[in-house]
């Protein structure tokens, strides 16, 4: 079969997991009953962030692992009736396409839970039964990656091009790597890399290198039979980045160091950087925001 005929029938990644049962202990009391999901980066939170991206990338199926407590991620991307009625009775026009074009389809988004706190693998296993048989895309919505051209957009480039696997990479220093997954890998072509292997939280001295995984991923559907074993690894928690390990034993893996700056979400510092950035990148408030800033030096 000669490569044209291979790449005509890949399948098309159409559907995305969401990971977002965590509990965001780390931005209390503002979580206390608000999901850190719900915190918002300029003028949108960060799940409606992945949620675009993974648009643009022509996702059209959604899945959350959550909890029975954040059924307000749900609601978010439904239309709200009372509030559109009145948006639209008080000729508030661009607050009423705002909100309409947040709305998702019913059939769209899918919803299954995590009951207990395992591990991001355990997430990703509990989306086995509506995954099913087609290879999907994983967002972690503490990374948002400000780029016209979507990271996961930019993925799914590699995907058409060599099938497989595909994993974000980001360059990291060499003191961090006991913060991140790590991928040993070779550099194949501009910003594609062949991945052989992928360590969790090593030590700097034990790192293969300074390849950091990042959180958006492209995976084949055998990753379910990996992370079915239920084994834990780092932190004592069931980890993706073991069961991608042993993957590779059967299938090709690529990594991408994508186009953008990423911000990790998840903690204090990285949140009010991207707040920045993305409030920088608005023509709007830009001039105001840089004058602002000059106050606090």
């Amino acid at each position: 079969m000669t490569s044209a005929a291979a790449k005509s029938i890949r399948p098309s990644i159409r559907k995305a997991v969401f990971p977002v049962a965590g509990m965001g202990t780390r931005f209390l009391p503002a979580t206390k009953v608000m999901p850190k999901e719900m915190l918002t980066v300029h003028d949108r939170p960060l799940i409606q962030h992945a949620i675009e991206e993974a648009i643009k990338a022509g996702i059209e199926e959604f899945i959350f692992v959550t909890n029975t407590d954040k059924k307000i991620l749900e609601d978010h991307f439904k239309p709200q009736d009372k509030l559109e009625k009145i948006l639209s009775e008080r000729g508030k026009n661009d607050a009423l396409n705002i909100i309409r074009q947040s709305n998702l389809k019913k059939d769209q988004i899918k919803i299954t839970y995590q009951d207990e706190p395992l591990g991001l693998g355990h997430a990703i296993w509990c989306a086995k039964e509506l995954v099913g048989n087609d290879p999907f895309a994983v967002f972690l919505t503490d990374d948002i990656i400000l780029n016209d051209h979507g990271c996961m957009a930019q993925m799914i480039d590699v995907y058409n091009q060599k099938g497989g696997n595909v994993i974000a990479l980001e360059n990291i220093p060499k003191a961090d790597t006991g913060k991140y997954g790590i991928a040993d890998a070779h550099q194949s072509e501009n910003n594609i890399f062949v991945i052989q292997n992928l360590v969790e939280k090593p030590n700097p001295e034990e790192a293969p290198s300074t390849l950091s995984i990042v959180g958006r991923y492209i995976l084949q559907p055998e990753i379910m039979t990996y992370l079915a074993a239920h084994e834990k690894g780092a932190g004592g928690e069931i980890q993706l980045t073991d069961s991608m390990a042993k993957l590779i034993k059967d299938q090709t893996f690529h990594g991408l160091e994508f186009q953008g700056q990423r911000f990790d979400c998840g903690g204090a510092l990285g949140f009010i950087e991207a707040n920045i950035a993305y409030g920088l990148s608005d023509p709007a408030i830009k001039d105001m925001l840089l004058q602002n800033l000059k106050k606090y030096k």
